[in-house]
């Protein structure tokens, strides 16, 4: 519960997770505000005080504990100790960034928002054309915001991806880096004591870290929320399946929380090519491991890119006989133009009812506005972290959200 010998808590956002990082923050202040007004009601029943009286006593607590604070704020009113950082960014015309605090964080637990995958035009000078970042663009604009924050005098920092770069380069087969780890090690050289992200596509990265802690955090219970507005959890003839064998662990879990039967599809790969685009991919040959016959299906996967590996799939489970497919992904890239238009044409054809991704991944209306495209928000999810992790709450329920989504299937 919020006190007076914490810290206050700084998100500070990069430009790119500038959308992920105000849902964070207000998502913040009302678990903040609900979680004191508890206290508060807790307190006064303790101690046989007035609920007022209670919120001045709090707040002379934090008064006294807290010399340096402002004392024009409010004693009868509870009291943010949230704040969304202001700070500049530059971008130069040879491509080096600076980053500029705009006010003190000194003493501040900082968590700095980066999304690395938003490949939408960014603005960084009012009288300047909007600049579309690649992930190495975004990653060193975050290393600079995190050295600032440190300069600064932060606390600690915390560094909140909700897309982790580089995960997939996770594992060698030949002369090859092992990028995945390498990233986070230069976070960790760098003074960032915490990585938050969503479903990394390998957990074994956290090994490489000598310090640096990771929480990696799972939007399973937001998607079947979501899957539940489009069909009946507990209908019989929905079956899930894997797109692949690197899915199997995540399907698994699926299908055993909804008591449903798994399928695979095993696909083969012409590694001598790169996937492009969802037309010209690298998949040579796709199988069916189980029955889809009248079923509808559900299909999710921690990543899309091109999207072209996710529409065979759904192209051999209709020949297979499937009655509808829905797709999930937790980070849904669109990484060419062109991918959202093949979906689109997919969908024209029959291949899937609907696809669900989450907002890790910023997009805006020539996603979003699809008839097909829904959109679960994780936001929440990742103020809860934050909120748990400042003040030295337990994740567990939150790393593991097989209780709640029990209870929404109940409520089903």
């Amino acid at each position: 519960m919020p006190d007076a010998s914490q810290s206050e808590i700084g998100i500070l956002a990069c430009p790119g997770g500038m959308e992920f990082a105000q849902a964070i923050y207000s998502h913040l202040e009302s678990i903040t505000a609900e979680k004191m007004e508890e206290r508060a009601r807790a307190l006064s029943r303790v101690y046989g005080l007035p609920r007022a009286e209670t919120i001045r006593q709090i707040n002379l607590a934090n008064d006294i504990q807290l010399s340096s604070g402002d004392l024009d704020e409010p004693v009868d009113e509870h009291r943010s100790r949230n704040a969304l950082v202001p700070a500049k960014f530059t971008r130069f015309p040879n491509g080096e960034f600076k980053t500029e605090i705009l006010s003190s964080v000194r003493n501040t637990d900082i968590y700095i928002v980066q999304d690395v995958a938003n490949r939408y035009p960014l603005r960084f000078q009012k009288n300047e054309p909007a600049q579309t970042l690649s992930v190495n663009d975004h990653l060193f604009c975050l290393l600079m915001t995190v050295d600032a924050a440190l300069q600064a005098g932060a606390l600690q920092v915390t560094a909140i991806l909700p897309t982790f770069p580089y995960s997939r380069q996770h594992k060698k087969k030949g002369r090859e880096s092992l990028s995945a780890a390498r990233v986070g090690q230069i976070l960790e050289y760098f003074g960032v004591t915490r990585l938050i992200t969503l479903d990394i596509h390998s957990k074994e990265i956290e090994n490489c870290f000598n310090h640096l802690r990771l929480e990696n955090l799972h939007g399973a219970y937001q998607i079947l929320k979501m899957l539940a507005t489009v069909t009946d959890l507990k209908d019989e003839n929905l079956m899930v399946v894997a797109p692949d064998t690197g899915a199997v662990d995540r399907s698994k879990f699926y299908a055993s929380i909804l008591g449903r039967p798994l399928g695979m599809l095993y696909k083969e790969r012409d590694y001598s090519r790169v996937a492009r685009s969802a037309e010209k991919g690298n998949i040579t040959d796709m199988k069916l491991l189980g029955s889809v016959k009248d079923k509808t299906v559900f299909l999710s996967d921690d990543m899309l890119g091109t999207g072209g590996t996710l529409i065979k799939a759904m192209r051999v489970l209709r020949e297979a006989g499937s009655r509808q497919n829905i797709c999930a992904v937790s980070l849904p890239f669109f990484t060419t133009a062109e991918s959202v238009e093949s979906f689109q044409k997919a969908y024209d054809e029959g291949l899937f009812s609907r696809i669900i991704g989450t907002n890790a991944v910023y997009h805006d209306e020539s996603l979003l506005g699809r008839e097909w495209y829904l959109s679960a928000d994780i936001t929440s999810l990742f103020a809860r972290t934050v909120y748990r992790l400042h003040y030295n709450r337990s994740l567990s329920s939150l790393l593991d959200d097989r209780s709640v989504i029990k209870d929404l299937l109940k409520r089903s």
